[in-house]
């Protein structure tokens, strides 16, 4: 028998399978669009889980009771993580959960690309920036299909240098804009230390490019200087792009939009089965958050991890399923009605690996 405790949680509404599970736990939870969530609804919260659609820092949080956050999603720089440390909130995130649909997306996007005429996969160099459980999965996805694979991770290469791990070997930017006919980021964001990713591909590395590769954005908006992109693609310099993480989300570059081969709402990640390991990762670090503090009154959180487990994807229709899905439809959606971009973000169509 589980015991619920005394606790209130606070959940984005677009967090899907999460429903139920939660209520098994604590005895209050409340459900909200992610950016309708402010300081008067979180206050008496104990707990939130949230997506990318609510930044975490003191604004939000000051003189409320939450202690404890989870966002079910790979990035976390809308937390603000050195706040959080400070005031002693525990907070996590959910690495590599949605990897193997990013995967899928951007081999398939290629495969598109291919159809199009606008490249011949079996001859093509990739560049892949950022070889974490992304890159590594992207890296997976390509390699049956490309002819070679360079990789940029500079911390990574620092830390392990690859230990030739895998067939192809770590690159600099400059050997990768010499020799890379495509070009696809797959980085977190980050504004300081020492390899910032704010607007790494920026005017001065698209000028230096040597193939007019295609360029993938599916890592943050901002890893791309977007204008400089466009001015890049005015030029013959950049083939083509295809942009799933945009500045300024919801409020995207019309022109980019309309320009891109593949233009999609931040979906890149949103397979049923990448979401679903996102519940399971931010419903297991409840659990075990709320076993630290159950001092013996309950089960300590073991009688949810069965339900965790048990946490599946209903199937999905066959063509928005492995090789067959296209993000050319997504694509259509996003260009026919930009202005819809949350609302296709949130009630994206199910779609599996």
């Amino acid at each position: 028998m589980i015991l619920r405790m005394r606790m209130k949680v606070v959940i984005d509404d677009k967090i899907p399978f999460i429903r139920g599970e939660v209520e098994k736990l604590v005895d209050e939870v409340v459900y909200l669009p992610g950016a309708a969530i402010g300081p008067t609804q979180v206050k008496d919260a104990d707990a939130l889980i949230v997506r990318t659609r609510t930044p975490c820092n003191r604004q939000l949080l000051e003189g409320s009771n939450v202690r404890f956050i989870a966002t079910a999603t790979i990035g976390y720089d809308h937390l603000d993580t050195k706040y959080l440390d400070e005031v002693g909130i525990q907070w996590t995130n959910c690495p590599g959960c949605n990897a193997t649909s990013v995967g899928q997306y951007v081999r398939n996007a290629l495969l598109e690309a291919e159809r199009a005429g606008m490249i011949r996969l079996g001859e093509t160099t990739v560049g892949i920036i950022g070889y974490g459980h992304v890159g590594k999965a992207v890296y997976n996805a390509l390699r049956p299909y490309v002819k070679r694979i360079l990789l940029n991770d500079p911390p990574l290469e620092k830390v392990e240098s690859l230990e030739c791990r895998v067939e192809s070997f770590y690159s600099s930017l400059e050997t990768l804009q010499e020799e890379c006919d495509i070009i696809t980021l797959h980085t977190p964001l980050t504004k300081d230390g020492e390899y910032p990713t704010w607007h790494l591909i920026d005017e001065r590395f698209l000028n230096s490019l040597k193939r007019q590769p295609v360029i993938i954005n599916a890592a943050r908006g901002g890893v791309v200087d977007e204008k400089a992109l466009l001015e890049a693609m005015d030029k013959g310099m950049v083939r083509q792009a295809i942009i799933d993480t945009w500045e300024g989300e919801p409020d995207i570059n019309p022109t980019l939009l309309r320009r891109a081969f593949i233009a999609t709402p931040h979906i890149a990640g949103y397979s049923a089965d990448g979401k679903a390991n996102a519940t399971r990762m931010s419903l297991a670090a409840l659990a075990e958050w709320l076993r630290a503090k159950g001092k013996g009154q309950r089960d300590n959180g073991k009688g949810i991890m069965a339900n965790v487990n048990n946490i599946c994807p209903p199937e999905a229709k066959a063509e928005r399923t492995g090789l067959r899905y296209s993000p050319m439809e997504d694509s259509e959606r996003l260009k026919m009605h930009p202005e819809t971009f949350e609302k296709l973000r949130g009630n994206y169509p199910l779609r599996r690996e």
